[in-house]
């Protein structure tokens, strides 16, 4: 790591242990955004797609990757924990920081409950007699205690998850391609991919705003930024790598599994939850449905929520010692160097959100799109940071990078948003000027929101 990357120049200690290497970077994205999170979602994504799921995740993909090259430019500036928080405080104001902050908040403090919720939804499926509230505390309790001890700790477990779920994905993959050579399914077709009588932009959009779920995770890696062996460079390589990585993955199994649908007439009509098993059964047989359900339970009760644990306590920590948050979540462990505090007040609001959100009906769709609408929000001031920093404020000549790219990826997040579920985009806003209303409160107790070493050095773009 070059000397200039050190977070002293910001007006910020070192607390946090650096010992995260590349491979464990791209491991914990991979981990975060789940190599078979559409196991849980695909029926979702293949109603709203209008049976493109395919088309959906690769819209997507391209999106989020014009979104890692903001992010890999922004983190090469301010290479702190935080991220679009710091990046839009930073490179646009602090006011501005603070509600980009408050809208991926939306997006971080969710997503744990929302990924409890599912597996411990899964997990009663197969053992009934014990209740949903149980796994979801079990869970919860698990994660906590391995977050507790320390990021590398974390980083561990999730090389024997990873592995895990790919040899579940490599199994599904290898049978139904198997079953469908023997005739099952509907046979090798693109339509998953494009299908000319259902195809229209909006019915696209409104797919990529909910595929997109599957992808959060690969912007949580600039979160260990403070962590990480090898700065800014590193961090943003990892953060490529995964996404691509991820997108390939989720790309060839919602397609295996659009053209093993049992129903893809009723699928069309109506979502179901358990829309890939009932494909794996087809593929497999009963075990084959069985092991996708186990290994959607653990790995989104365990492998996601571990890593979602970690990216959201330091958000939480970010803010705390900018005095955005209250001061007792920038504690951080003697011991174990992770703040503890943030991590504890997660793991109380999982709980209680998931029990919350289980009571509701709709409430994992309703859930799902509340969590994509807070990313993306944040996502498309991510852009706007980099023309602002880079473009305006520095005059770069680098057209494409600081000004073109993040353009492109900003027009198509406005159009996943504008094509959004409408009680999420409602949502989303009411949040917004719930932060706004903090923020003028802020102005009005003589707290306005600052952060430290605001004047980063000048640097050659």
């Amino acid at each position: 790591m070059q000397p200039q990357e050190h977070i002293e120049q910001f007006g910020y200690r070192q607390e946090l242990r650096r010992g995260v290497g590349l491979t464990d970077l791209v491991l914990y994205g991979l981990n975060f955004m789940v190599p078979i999170a559409p196991f849980a979602i695909f029926g979702l994504v293949y109603y709203r797609s209008a049976g493109m799921p395919v088309l959906a995740y690769l819209v997507g993909m391209v999106a989020l990757l014009f979104t890692a090259a903001s992010y890999a430019q922004m983190v090469k500036a301010f290479p702190l924990s935080g991220s679009v928080y710091n990046y839009a405080g930073r490179g646009i104001s602090a006011p501005v920081g603070f509600m980009t902050g408050w809208a991926i908040l939306l997006d971080y403090l969710l997503l744990p409950g929302l990924l409890y919720l599912i597996a411990s939804k899964a997990m009663n499926a197969g053992v009934p007699q014990v209740p949903v509230w149980a796994w979801l505390i079990i869970f919860v309790a698990v994660n906590m205690v391995i977050n507790l001890r320390g990021v590398r700790m974390t980083i561990k477990l999730t090389r024997v998850m990873i592995a895990a779920e790919l040899v579940v994905l490599a199994l599904f993959l290898v049978a139904g391609v198997w079953a469908m050579l023997q005739g099952a399914g509907s046979g090798f077709s693109l339509s998953p991919l494009f299908n000319p009588e259902t195809f229209s932009w909006p019915v696209v959009f409104a797919a990529v705003s909910v595929a997109t779920l599957s992808f959060l995770g690969f912007d949580g890696i600039s979160m260990l930024v403070e962590e990480s062996t090898g700065g800014s460079a590193q961090v943003s390589r990892a953060m490529r790598f995964a996404l691509i990585l991820a997108g390939v993955l989720f790309i060839v199994q919602v397609w295996v599994a659009a053209l093993l649908v049992p129903d893809p007439a009723g699928l069309l009509a109506h979502s179901s939850d358990t829309a890939f098993q009932d494909a794996a059964a087809v593929a497999g047989g009963d075990w084959l449905r069985q092991l996708t359900s186990n290994a959607t339970a653990v790995s989104w009760g365990v492998a996601n929520t571990l890593v979602a644990q970690v990216a959201v306590s330091r958000l939480l920590y970010a803010m705390a010692r900018d005095r955005q948050l209250p001061a007792f979540l920038a504690k951080v462990s003697v011991k174990n160097s992770v703040p503890t505090n943030a991590i504890l007040l997660v793991s109380a609001l999982s709980v209680g959100l998931g029990l919350w959100v289980s009571a509701l009906k709709d409430g994992v769709e309703v859930l799902s799109s509340l969590i994509n609408m807070g990313a993306l929000l944040a996502f498309i001031v991510l852009h706007v940071s980099v023309i602002v920093h880079y473009r305006i404020r520095q005059r770069s000549a680098d057209l494409w990078s600081h000004l073109v790219s993040p353009l492109i990826g900003m027009a198509i997040l406005v159009f996943v948003v504008i094509n959004a579920n409408i009680l999420a985009q409602v949502t989303g806003f009411v949040w917004l000027g719930v932060g706004a209303i903090i923020l003028a409160g802020m102005y009005v107790a003589g707290r306005r929101p600052t952060v430290q070493g605001l004047a980063a050095p000048r640097e050659r773009v």
